[in-house]
């Protein structure tokens, strides 16, 4: 069992995070000064530059002498660009402290991507254990910058790993936990990288034929650029123009019925080499950067191809299509008209494309990867009492000291243990209203699927067997398809009995069971429904208000138990201490908290 220590010289995250985000502010402050300064100057010298010229008008040598403010002017906006890069750089860099201790200060709710589009309401957990949407785990933890490291971080949370990849990626968050610079770097590393970056899009025009392929065309735009070449001399040396003049005319034709298909592959080039270009910066961090831990090394040694970093490939591109783009220019547009020049760059691209371009999707794959890792190695890093957990080969198995929530604020986070196994399979949980029953279910689910994507979990030790996770907590009715909120739990209780039939356990969290119906329908019900799962193995949770279903475990020989919260009134005020205890829950609250906010209900009726 790993619990994490600290990094950055003892210092606790927090204070860490404060440290550096004053020492960024205060750099940011005196390069937006320099910036300013540089500004008031540029306008000075164009100014002083301008009257001169008006005042040496009549003095045409003496205008020579301007070169100097012009050069000086260039240099000018040379330095200002550079720091306006950098101080942009620094933004970002301390958006990503200030993010940070928000998390630590619970001010995280609200900011950042909540992931609603992963969200698919007939997912086993997803909804109910609030893995996405405003206030979820998803906002809590992303800090990935790219669309491909988002999805990588919301398909680990949609699905349980296999062990040996869940352990893979747990020494790569120690690799990458006390590395609070790269983490930064990472996030502040290439200005619109989340907006501008398409991954599907990109990796598909990777993988798609170009559009200029045949030969026989490559064949004649060279022979026609060349002839032409070859008319001017004739021109030249025999002074005839009538050879220039044909094949001027020919270039023209050909150029115009070239040019929808040119200007199509063109138009694709541009995009692509955009795209990848916003990405090289976040591949050259990669790239250099020197790792420990052998998944992590895998990771970076799938980058290259045939020996070459991807960024140093996309900058070959980058020149390419740099050039390419130059064609609409006035001077550079007749010119190709005749000599098809962007023809050749196209052509020069297209090999580009066709031998870098399956290579994308493995690049966007790996930065996903790298970025999601990130991820998991920043929320270790923030609690460093969080641990890794160990997972066993028998099954099924959840047992853990000193569990709780992990999106709960420290002051507020009260741990509890539990286990259950192949020998105590059910916990019925019972207790009044508000003492933490829902909140002590998701704790398990959370930690259940942070445990299983390779994250650290809020406990001072777990030790589970490989588990499919499947909630019935948040069950809605649907209006527009015309199915009650009972129907639609009993639609999820039969898709969580379907999950028993997989490789792994099931651990079932369950909130209410079938409260839509009757005493006695909900007992008979909810005792046949658990039985079942049992028999299939599964291992799991019931609440409930209903203390007649505490009367269950009785009849599933001994392998189900009674556990409760509980509340105390003291003086007129209802106290929970959200600290679980053996056995059937002995009080109720309900009328108390109806008399609490005004209604006038009495004990009698």
């Amino acid at each position: 069992m790993d619990v994490y220590s600290a990094k950055g010289g003892g210092q606790s995250p927090a204070a860490e995070y404060a440290d550096q985000l004053e020492k960024l502010k205060r750099l940011q402050a005196s390069e937006q000064r320099r910036e300013r300064l540089l500004g008031y100057t540029k306008l000075a010298v164009a100014a002083a530059t301008l009257l001169a010229a008006a005042l040496l008008t009549r003095h045409l040598t003496a205008l020579l002498l301007l070169l100097a403010p012009v050069a000086g002017f260039v240099v000018l906006t040379v330095m200002q660009e550079k720091l306006l890069r950098s101080i942009g750089y620094r933004s970002r860099a301390i958006l990503f402290y200030e993010r940070g201790l928000a998390r630590l200060n619970d001010r995280w709710a609200g900011g950042g991507e909540t992931g609603d589009r992963f969200l698919d309401p007939a997912h086993p957990y997803a909804r109910d254990l609030d893995l996405f949407g405003n206030a979820s785990l998803f906002q809590y933890l992303s800090t990935a910058r790219t669309r491909g490291g988002e999805e990588m971080l919301a398909q680990w949370l949609l699905a349980a790993a296999p062990v040996e990849e869940i352990l893979a990626r747990q020494a790569a968050v120690r690799d990458l936990q006390s590395r609070l610079k790269f983490r930064e770097k990472l996030s502040a590393t290439g200005e619109t990288v989340r907006r501008g970056v398409h991954p599907k899009a990109l990796a598909s025009w990777g993988e798609r034929k170009p559009i200029l392929t045949a030969t026989g065309t490559r064949v004649l735009t060279s022979a026609l650029a060349i002839l032409w070449l070859v008319s001017l001399a004739v021109w030249a040396v025999w002074g005839s123009p009538l050879f220039a003049l044909s094949m001027s005319v020919l270039n023209f034709a050909y150029s115009h019925k070239l040019h929808a298909r040119l200007e199509r592959a063109a138009g694709s080039l541009e995009n692509a080499a955009e795209d990848l270009q916003l990405l090289a910066e976040v591949l050259a961090l990669l790239e250099r950067e020197h790792f420990s831990g052998s998944k992590l090394v895998e990771l970076q040694s799938a980058l290259k191809h045939d020996g070459m970093a991807p960024s140093a490939a996309i900058r070959k591109l980058a020149r390419i299509v740099d050039l390419l783009e130059s064609r609409q220019s006035l001077f550079a547009r007749p010119l190709d008209l005749v000599t098809f020049w962007s023809a050749q760059l196209i052509f020069r691209a297209e090999r580009w494309q066709h031998e870098f371009g399956p290579a994308i999707r493995g690049w966007l794959a790996v930065v996903g990867e790298m970025e999601a890792l990130t991820v998991l190695s920043g929320f270790a890093y923030e609690h460093p009492t969080y641990v890794l957990p160990e997972f066993v080969a028998e099954g099924p198995l959840f047992d853990a000291e000193g569990l709780a929530h992990p999106l709960l604020p420290a002051g507020k986070a009260i741990d509890n243990d539990v286990q259950l196994s192949d020998r105590l399979q059910l916990m019925i949980l019972s207790g009044p209203n508000m003492a933490g029953k829902s909140t002590f279910i998701r704790s398990i689910g959370v930690n259940a699927v942070l445990a299983q994507c390779g994250a650290p979990v809020r406990a001072r030790r777990l030790r589970l067997s490989p588990l499919t996770v499947a909630a019935s907590i948040c069950v809605l009715d649907s209006l527009s398809g015309g199915m009650s909120k009972f129907y639609a739990e009993i639609h999820r209780i039969k898709l969580i009995e379907d999950l028993t039939s997989g490789s792994a356990p099931v651990l079932f969290l369950m909130d209410e069971l079938l409260s839509g119906t009757n005493s006695h329908d909900r007992l008979v019900g909810t005792q046949f429904i658990l039985r079942s799962l049992l028999e299939r193995h599964a291992i799991g949770i019931v609440s409930t208000h209903d203390l007649a279903l505490t009367q269950i475990p009785e009849r599933l020989g001994g392998r189900a138990f009674n556990c409760h919260f509980e509340d105390r009134l003291e003086g007129e005020a209802l106290i929970f201490d959200y600290k679980l205890k053996p056995g059937i829950v002995q009080t109720s609250n309900a009328l108390k908290l109806m008399q609490s906010i005004g209604l006038g209900v009495s004990e009698t009726g």
